[in-house]
């Protein structure tokens, strides 16, 4: 599995670079300039990375869904077909409070305190 990810990659580089030297419209690629007619001759630097483009392409796309394929075999399914798991039960306590005590647990509520209690006047 890691050999064809690490071809996956390498093939993917390759395929950007050989893409880039390809010849446009006006006969000048961006890697060779105006030489393209002299390395490869009139017109062969197009029919050779023409077909070095397509063989790239090809592994890509083959390794592309193989490695898509396997993908899916890891995962095993799909999330909704799988059965629901079990809910985990709260821990309890295991001495009762009382019903005006607040557990120590709970969050405090937002409670405005209580103004203080006047004193009695004599």
């Amino acid at each position: 599995m890691t050999l064809i990810i690490i071809l996956h990659v390498v093939i993917s580089v390759f395929l950007v670079g050989v893409i880039l030297l390809q010849p446009g419209k006006s006969d000048s690629g961006i890697g060779f300039g105006s030489t393209s007619q002299s390395i490869f001759g009139s017109r062969g630097a197009g029919n050779i990375l023409t077909r070095i483009t397509a063989i790239a392409a090809f592994i890509f796309l083959n390794t592309s869904f193989f490695l898509a394929r396997e993908r899916m075999q890891e995962t095993g399914g799909s999330v909704i077909s799988a059965p629901a798991a079990p809910a985990e039960a709260a821990p309890t306590d295991s001495k009762p409070t009382a019903t005006n005590e607040v557990p120590a647990t709970a969050p405090a509520a937002n409670v405005p305190p209580k103004p203080p209690a006047e004193a009695p006047k004599k």
